[in-house]
Parts: structure tokens; C-alpha cells; sequence
């Protein structure tokens, strides 16, 4: 499943915004979905579009999470800066304070009095001139640490401001989750509520290829992190699809990539559309064993090619990882790691 955590608003507000709208429209047209449809063609239509709605909302959710745990860390660095910066100031007025009290106590005289009982004018002048630098100085920084201060305090309520909004996108799109979760569970109830042979012909056609797909060559990965890549995507097979997991007991799609290389000690991003850019393009026809294979024009599903126009992926739920044919759905990209 398509897949599977910065202060500038832009890019995510607007794609969360997105993302919520497009799960809106998504979840209005899943309600259309009838519970009794005909257990034919149309039914297994109907599943499909689910699963693939089902996708496009693990993504989002995905990305709201993830960009929520770096934000979490953001706002904790924000914080301990504000708490170095705010012991400076203590100590500093504690430094201040006393010299206060210092000048206080010799300052009871008037000082032109005190020059001319000093012992040592010239002394007397000397620690003068040298107090009031040292007393202007200190009083420079320290209205150079409360600008700072203040600073940091606006930065720390930004970046509060933005986790409060990311979690709030973060809980919407988790809305619209368990709205195609429970499509789905209806679609899965559709789906059971078919003949063997009619279940049979669903499950053959969810694993078929495209006719007139090119036929992708080369036996081995095109480098040792790829090859690895692949040993431990094989070691997944039968593992089950979960939702925004990656591993290592169960993977979404882009989770199970992520996790894959993890092993290869490549990072990947967490999600499909994530991946697409994590490495170079390669043509269908050159790829190589290790290879990420993205499907549909959003990117919103991930497979990994093992070769011999086979592709591992975690599919659905209730689908485990698996082998299926490359040209299982609409290929929009390769991309070698």
C-alpha cells in the first residue's frame, strides 16, 4: 500500500490541506459504495477503488506523522535553547545584582566628596572608569540575552503553533483512515460474500500483469546496498500488510521499502511519493533487482523488483507480502537507490 515523522508553513499546510480534501471527496464517494452490490464485476470494481483510496490515505497519514515527530524535535531544540539562554540571563543578573549592591554601599557619599578624601585620586578614578565600563558592558549583554530570549520565546510558540496544527491534520487524516478502514472491512465482507470461483477470478486478477509490458532484464542488483535491500525485502514474505508500519512484524507498502534498505543501511523516507525521488530514474526496461518501482501517476503505491518482471510489495490488507507481476498496475516510475 502506498505508503509506508519544517517550522515553514507552505509545503505541508497546503499539502495536508490536500490531502484532507482529496480523503473528504474520497470517504463521500466510498459511501456511495452500496452494501449489497451485484458479487460480480462491479463488486470487484468497488474493492479496488477502496484499496486504492486506502492507499492514498496511509500516505497522508504517513506524512503527518512523520513531519510531526520532526517538528516534536524541533520544539524540544527550541526548548533547551531557551533554557541555556535563560540560565545566562539569571547569572548574569546575579552578577548585576551584586555589583549593584557593591556600588550601593561605596556610593552613600557623593563621588566628588569621595575623590577628594581618596588616598589615591588617580586610583579612585581609575576604578570608576573601570566600574562604568564593566556596568555598561554587562548591561549591553544582557539586553542582547533578552533579545535573544525573546527571539527564541517567539521561535518556541511557532514552533508550538505548528505541531498544534500538524497534530491537528495529523488526527483528521486518521479520521478519514478509519472511514476507509471501514469501507474496506465492508469491501472484504463483499468480497467473502462471493462464490470460490468468483473469489478465485478477483484474487487471479489482483496479481496479473499488463499486457504489452516490457519485459525488465538484468539478474543481479545494480550495488551491494540494493542486493542486501533485497535479502531482507525476500525475508518478509508472509509478513502481514498493517497500517502505517514498517516493521519489523508488518509493513504498509513505503514501510516496507523503508525497512528494506534500513537493513542496507540506506535511509529512505517514509513515504511512496517520499521515495520516488531517493535515488535516479531508470527505464522500466533496465531495471534491476534492488530497484524501487512506483505505480500510479500520484506514487501513491511501492514495490521492490526482484527481477524476472517480479516485484515484493505488501499489497492490502489481509494481503501478506508477496511476489506479484511488475505490470501489475500502472508503472510511473523506477527508481535505483
Amino acid at each position: 500500500m502506498g505508503s509506508h515523522r519544517r517550522l515553514a508553513p507552505s509545503g505541508f499546510d497546503r499539502g495536508a490541506g490536500a490531502a484532507v480534501s482529496i480523503l473528504s471527496v474520497a470517504a463521500a464517494a466510498l459511501s456511495a459504495v452500496p452494501a449489497g452490490a451485484a458479487p460480480h464485476d462491479d463488486t470487484r470494481a468497488s474493492v479496488d477503488r477502496l484499496y486504492e483510496q486506502a492507499e492514498k490515505a496511509t500516505e497522508a497519514y504517513n506524512e503527518a506523522d512523520e513531519r510531526a515527530d520532526a517538528l516534536r524535535e524541533q520544539a524540544g531544540t527550541a526548548r533547551d535553547r531557551v533554557a541555556r539562554q535563560q540560565q545566562r540571563v539569571n547569572n548574569l543578573r546575579e552578577s548585576l545584582g551584586s555589583l549593584a549592591g557593591a556600588q550601593y554601599r561605596s556610593g552613600g557619599i557623593d563621588p566628588s566628596l569621595a575623590l577628594l578624601l581618596s588616598d589615591d585620586p588617580d586610583d579612585y578614578l581609575d576604578h570608576a572608569s573601570r566600574l562604568d565600563r564593566l556596568t555598561a558592558r554587562q548591561a549591553g549583554e544582557l539586553k542582547k540575552l533578552q533579545d535573544a530570549l525573546r527571539e527564541l520565546a517567539q521561535e518556541r510558540e511557532e514552533a508550538a503553533g505548528k505541531l498544534r496544527e500538524l497534530e491537528k491534520s495529523r488526527t483528521a487524516v486518521a479520521a478519514h483512515k478509519k472511514t476507509v478502514e471501514r469501507k474496506l472491512a465492508t469491501a472484504r465482507r463483499l468480497l467473502n460474500s462471493l462464490p470460490d470461483a468468483e473469489r478465485d477470478a478477483y484474487g487471479r486478477a489482483s496479481r496479473s500483469g499488463r499486457p504489452g509490458m516490457p519485459g525488465p532484464g538484468g539478474a543481479s542488483a545494480a550495488s551491494g546496498r540494493g542486493s542486501a535491500a533485497v535479502a531482507a525485502a525476500r525475508s518478509a514474505l508472509g509478513k502481514p500488510y498493517i497500517w502505517g508500519a514498517n516493521g519489523p512484524s508488518g509493513f504498509d507498502c513505503s514501510g516496507l521499502m523503508q525497512w528494506s534498505y534500513a537493513q542496507a543501511g540506506v535511509s529512505l523516507p517514509r513515504t511512496s511519493q517520499g521515495q520516488r525521488y531517493a535515488g535516479r530514474q531508470v527505464p522500466l526496461s533496465e531495471a534491476r533487482p534492488g530497484d524501487l518501482v512506483l505505480y500510479r501517476g500520484d506514487a501513491s503505491h511501492v514495490g521492490m523488483y526482484m527481477g524476472d518482471g517480479q516485484v515484493i510489495h505488501a499489497p492490502y490488507p489481509g494481503a501478506p507480502v508477496r511476489y506479484d507481476p511488475v505490470g501489475m498496475m500502472p508503472v510511473s516510475s523506477v527508481t535505483r537507490v
